[in-house]
């Protein structure tokens, strides 16, 4: 990878967006609570605008403390709000959530819920958030490089653990890990850092049912760290993680997930260190005959960037055969099992949400920044997705990210003969993940052209 850099006008800004104690936050089928009791660390949510020049209208990435969407209708409703507000359309637009387990749902209350009443005002205060941070880092847009480069983090594990005729959910140590960590660097025109951007995939499951807390899980302290380090603005980006996590999770120990934000964000640090100056690149020179034939590389300015194109591409993932949404809801609101009724009532959100369909036209988001592309979808897809693009464009910083949400697993072909978690629980048909991984290289190819 020779560079992956671009040059225009960038701002960055930042909102808190902590929920009130007593919120509805329950976001496991163990938990015994409903309602948030406190606050391990506060939620954020970061702006970041890409501009060529200030003429022309900007791609919006936006980075938020949030789970997902619990009812993708209501996360339409909500998109098309913030774009309309912005007077963005849709492919300049990514929402990227970071998937803690520690934050409100989004969605409309139910009437059981112990704290429901607090949803609206705080999916209102998200949305305030959100056009407010943009606004801010449009104003404070100023000339900038962003350019990438890759280390490793050991924190992410391999959860797809065989016990009997099943495979679990948690940590299989004969499995290696995708531990690939993208680092990006924001510096000013006199090289000043601005903000940095870690894009890591590994489910942020550390706080598990016992946790009662309010919490960005490891990302916190991840961010911290950083920042800590630079004085500048640390945003998170995650990635294909559907078969990653820590591999000691589900505690109620917040220490946990501050030690793997720290881990996480050293990681993060190593690897900017090792980042070439500004607008360089490093290359082979020349020989230099001693006592052995020394090879000789050097560093040299390269021509940054200033291209900028963004595109949403639609693929149709074939969609299993599931109970209509009427049957669902009638299963869900005879089921007197709080931990299996959690588990219907997902099921039914992703059913009334896709519709009775036999596919589903999934969006993909594709960013072209410089030399380097943004790609997304709001599936959790398994990491061989990120690693199978990475080779198919060897040549490219390829930056794989969960965006505007998260409604299902995509698992490879070959567990949907497994007894799985992420194969029962996704509303997708065996092959969708190899669908969606073309589907996604198709969309970088046409960013990449000259057409």
């Amino acid at each position: 990878m020779k560079h992956s850099g671009f040059s225009g006008r960038i701002g960055v800004a930042r909102e808190d967006i902590t929920p009130p104690i007593g919120i509805y936050c329950r976001n496991w089928g163990a938990a015994k609570h409903d309602a948030a009791e406190g606050v391990h660390r506060p939620l954020t949510l970061t702006a970041l605008t890409l501009q060529p020049d200030w003429q022309t209208k900007p791609l919006v990435l936006v980075d938020a403390d949030l789970g997902w969407w619990a009812d993708m209708p209501f996360g339409r409703k909500f998109s098309r709000r913030a774009l309309a507000e912005l007077g963005l359309h849709a492919p300049q637009y990514i929402f990227a959530f970071s998937h803690t387990h520690s934050a409100p749902p989004l969605c409309d209350p139910e009437p059981q819920w112990q704290g429901g009443e607090l949803l609206p005002a705080y999916a209102e205060k998200v949305y305030t958030a959100v056009v407010a941070a943009s606004h801010k880092a449009l104003a404070a847009a100023q000339p900038a490089t962003l350019e990438w480069h890759s280390g490793r983090c050991s924190l992410a594990s391999n959860r797809d653990l065989r016990d009997g005729e099943r495979i679990v959910c948690g940590y299989n140590p004969e499995i290696h890990a995708d531990d690939t960590v993208v680092v990006g660097r924001v510096t000013d025109a006199a090289d000043k850092i601005i903000a940095t951007i870690a894009n890591y995939a590994c489910h942020p499951t550390t706080l598990g049912w016992q946790n009662r807390l309010i919490s960005p899980d490891f990302v916190g302290a991840m961010r911290e760290t950083m920042q800590q380090e630079t004085g500048a603005p640390a945003m998170f980006l995650q990635g294909a993680s559907g078969d990653l996590s820590p591999r000691y999770q589900y505690v109620g120990d917040t220490g946990v997930a501050d030690a793997h934000g720290r881990q996480l964000g050293f990681a993060a640090l190593a690897t900017l260190a090792d980042m070439e100056p500004v607008g360089h690149e490093f290359v082979y020179d020349s020989i230099v005959e001693s006592g052995t034939p020394l090879a000789t590389w050097k560093r040299q300015p390269y021509p940054v960037s200033r291209e900028l194109r963004a595109s949403v591409q639609t693929v149709e993932l074939p969609l299993k055969d599931w109970p209509a949404a009427a049957e669902l809801k009638r299963q869900y609101e005879a089921c007197p099992d709080r931990t299996i009724a959690e588990r219907l009532r997902r099921k039914l959100r992703v059913r009334e949400a896709l519709g009775d369909d036999k596919t589903y036209p999934l969006q993909i988001w594709a960013w072209r920044v410089g030399d380097a592309v943004i790609v997304g979808s709001f599936v959790e897809a398994y990491s061989c997705l990120q690693q199978e693009l990475r080779m198919r464009f060897p040549e490219r910083m390829i930056v794989w990210i969960l965006v505007h949400g998260a409604i299902g697993y995509l698992p490879p072909a070959s567990l949907y003969d497994e007894e799985v978690y992420q194969v029962w629980q996704t509303p997708f048909e065996r092959g969708g993940l190899e669908a969606l991984t073309d589907a996604a290289e198709t969309a970088v190819r046409a960013l990449l052209s000259d057409k």
